[in-house]
């Protein structure tokens, strides 16, 4: 157990990508992982384990505080070198690189085989599942998990890059059913929960109740919708009544879980506020922006009434001028007129007179 709890000290040495867990991974992912080799524990105890597609091996390390041996095995020799340095000190645990579904180890062999999340990674479940059957004893133990594709891909449309091939539970059951016919069921989903739990540590019966916050007064004894599906397997109905608990619940030291919940409901709280004033500054926008806009059109009407003004008065005074020009014309037609009729009238000596009259020689206009 020693070595399991320095887990996170080394497990730098491999870059999370989603593919493996590693410890010190924020999320309810830790949640899930470490539950699983918490509740296979009991039937680790004083036993020799197999631990498939063991990762960077912290579980295996967890499993060895209480069994006999165990062996882990993942395909991935970067992850098997990385559990010898973290957790090979302890006398009772090693790490092999291999396929699971080409086991390096005598048949019947291991009295548990522990292997969670591996069947939803690769294609060869039958091969995968004959080595599993081999390597245990007749009346062995097999621990496995994988995802509840209804649950955890259908309905939520998603689709986890890593997973080659998801079961639903009747796949998964016909699959295990060929070759265990002794099964015990366990539904596993993260969640919040109320604890309430004795003083002690004394072996009692659990009990589950999931309720809904529509009606919380209703209760059922199971999950409804298990994210994930946990099987105990084996050739014989004995060796699951031994240990079978009734449930198991992994409560959070440091309430992990529930902090991060409430640090998200205060920033989509902060974010709401935040919303609001932007919302405000939206509509303040907005107001400016219909205050502007009625400037602009009562200016385009201002601009309008004077441009229709100042062509009015552009109208008006073309036609003043043309008035006037009129009267001139008419005034000089008169004027012409006038002279005409002295010339007419006064003939050459009138013209003789008048440059004498212009010099002031002669008093009196010719006539």
């Amino acid at each position: 157990m020693a070595a399991a709890k320095g887990a996170a000290a080394v497990s730098g040495e491999i870059e999370f990508t989603g593919e493996r867990f590693i410890p010190g991974t924020r999320g309810e992912i830790w949640v899930e992982h470490w539950h699983r080799y918490h509740f296979a524990e009991r039937w680790a105890r004083g036993r020799r384990v197999l631990d498939v597609a063991c990762g960077e091996g912290y579980g295996a390390a967890l499993l060895a505080g209480s069994a006999a041996h165990v062996t882990g095995i993942d395909i991935s020799p970067a992850s098997i070198e990385h559990a010898r340095h973290a957790y090979g000190s302890a006398p009772n645990v090693e790490f092999v690189a291999a396929s699971c579904a080409q086991l390096p180890v005598a048949s019947a062999s291991f009295d548990v085989v522990v292997s969670f999340e591996t069947l939803e990674h690769i294609h060869e479940h039958d091969a995968f599942l004959a080595e599993i059957a081999r390597v245990l004893k007749p009346e062995g133990v097999l621990l496995l998990s994988c995802p509840n594709r209804l649950e955890y891909s259908d309905k939520r449309a998603f689709a986890n890059e890593f997973h080659v091939k998801e079961l639903y539970r009747e796949e998964l059951a016909a699959l295990l059913g060929s070759r265990f016919p002794e099964t015990s069921w366990y539904g596993q989903r993260p969640s919040f929960f109320s604890v309430i739990a004795a003083e002690g540590s004394a072996p009692r019966a659990g009990a589950l109740l999931e309720v809904a916050e529509a009606d919380p007064a209703s209760a059922t004894a199971a999950l409804a919708s298990p994210l994930y599906f946990i099987v105990v397997a084996s050739r014989a109905r004995k060796s699951l009544e031994q240990l079978e608990p009734e449930v198991s619940v992994l409560a959070d030291r440091d309430e992990w879980v529930h902090r991060d919940y409430e640090k998200v409901m205060r920033d989509l709280g902060g974010a709401a506020a935040e919303r609001e004033q932007a919302l405000e500054l939206v509509a303040e926008r907005d107001r400016a922006i219909d205050f502007m806009h009625r400037d602009v059109v009562e200016w385009k009407r201002l601009k309008a009434a004077s441009d229709a003004s100042l062509e009015q008065a552009r109208i008006d005074h073309a036609r003043e001028l043309e008035r006037l020009g009129a009267e001139l014309r008419a005034r000089d037609t008169a004027i012409a007129a006038k002279d005409y009729e002295i010339v007419r009238r006064g003939g050459l000596r009138w013209w003789l007179k008048l440059p004498l009259y212009r010099l002031g020689i002669l008093k009196h206009p010719p006539v």
